[in-house]
């Protein structure tokens, strides 16, 4: 009996040997301090299993049974925040094909895939914009930690109106289009957006997302009108406010623009066509832009291929794609806050940095433009106690990059490390 205990005594003290949090000391060159604006150079972030312990100046020692990483020749920022992407898809010329051929099951596997680029790019945090439902999954499976990919805030299927940007049956043949209604997303009523919102809760959403405009790569002709009635906006935005959420709304054309500013929506998704008077409008209610520069200039360069996009959204795509660039740049002179976002799936997976660059040359500096992929993501979706600088309690989640990005700001295309909640999942 004696030795039934003592084993059992041994396997106990194992056992808490093994599953005591792992101790992580980074040694880093320069260290991007978002919260000051600072570039600090030979310092240390002690890692204890998925939160950050401590920030310490100089390259401490660490005890015998912690582990060191060196990136004495990295920059090491925050995890980056990408608060406008779709995990499921990516563009290509058979896209409007896929959806008549690929099963849940399909668009899982591709997502996965879409999910891990996305990691290995640097981008720990992810807002998805827009899908199947399988977002929902794939989330829920990379929190379980059974893939690999970065944390998702979802809103599960895009909120439109019957023939509005998101009817999922837009250019589907008639025998074939159905009457899809608020359990699909698609709203004609004050009643139907609060049971649209409420179903989107149901299905497991973080957020909700409206089709405020008309689009771009939707099949319809108008990508820039006006597609809710008042009231129906303000009635997402109270049912949303009611389940605790945010609400992002996708806009090209000013008018619905204005109708979703005035409404109470968290952010304006794109924005292209925003007028001086929105922009103010932005400010005063302390609404969020999420500009995608990457998705206008991919689809104006695709526009040009022929047979890649249908011919509808080839013409929407000349128009709106080379806008948003010069719009970005006057909203960012005009004070409206900033968040990054790129599209991802319009444009492509794993290149989502390239919007850094975009921003840069609209005339955001590198430090501003890389606290709006950190700082202020997090501060849009309440999560700055855990997420958005690099500071004691915090989760660490941490990059690192070759080169100084404040130099320039291609440097962060040279992604080298990544850690997600205390895991590293790329060290080179």
């Amino acid at each position: 009996m004696k030795n039934i205990v003592h084993l059992t005594t041994l396997a106990l003290v194992f056992a808490a040997h093994f599953l005591a949090a792992q101790t992580t000391y980074l040694h880093c060159g320069k260290l991007l301090d978002c919260a000051s604006n600072e570039a600090k150079s030979e310092m240390t972030i002690i890692v204890e299993g998925n939160r950050i312990k401590d920030v310490v100046k100089g390259y401490a020692k660490a005890p015998t049974d912690a582990k060191v990483i060196d990136l004495k020749s990295r920059t090491v920022m925050p995890g980056l925040m990408d608060m406008h992407i779709h995990i499921e898809s990516e563009s290509n010329p058979k896209s409007y094909e896929e959806k008549f051929r690929q099963n849940p099951s399909d668009v899982a596997y591709v997502a996965e895939s879409f999910g891990k680029k996305t990691l290995m790019a640097g981008f720990t945090t992810v807002r998805d914009l827009g899908g199947s439902g399988v977002n929902v999954s794939l989330r829920n499976a990379i929190n379980a930690g059974l893939v690999d990919g970065p944390r998702i805030f979802t809103c599960e299927k895009s909120i439109a109106t019957t023939g509005g940007h998101a009817d999922p049956t837009n250019g589907v043949r008639k025998d074939m289009m159905g009457d899809p209604g608020p359990a699909e997303g698609v709203i004609n009523s004050v009643d139907d957006a609060w049971q649209a919102v409420r179903q989107r809760y149901k299905n497991g959403a973080d957020l909700i997302k409206i089709t405020a405009t008309g689009g771009v790569l939707s099949v319809a002709a108008n990508g820039l009108n006006p597609q809710f009635r008042q009231e129906e906006v303000e009635a997402v935005v109270a049912a949303a406010k009611d389940y605790g959420f945010t609400v992002a709304a996708h806009c090209h054309g000013d008018e619905g623009m204005k109708r979703a500013v005035l409404a109470g929506v968290t952010s304006i998704e794109h924005g292209t066509f925003m007028t001086d008077e929105i922009m103010q409008l932005m400010k005063q209610k302390g609404t969020y832009y999420v500009p995608t520069i990457s998705a206008g200039k991919f689809v104006a360069e695709k526009a040009k291929q022929e047979g890649y996009f249908p011919r509808v959204v080839a013409m929407k795509a000349a128009i709106v794609g080379p806008q948003i660039q010069a719009t970005f740049a006057k909203a960012y002179k005009a004070g409206v806050k900033i968040v990054m976002g790129t599209d991802a799936g319009v444009s492509m997976h794993g290149q989502n940095a390239w919007e850094f660059v975009f921003m840069n040359e609209a005339g955001m500096p590198p430090m501003e433009a890389i606290k709006s992929g950190t700082v202020t993501p997090a501060a849009m979706l309440g999560k700055s106690a855990d997420l958005g600088t690099i500071e004691k309690g915090k989760l660490a989640d941490i990059v690192a990059v070759q080169g100084d990005p404040l130099a320039d700001i291609k440097a962060m295309l040279e992604m080298r490390f990544v850690m997600k909640d205390g895991k590293v999942f790329r060290n080179e």
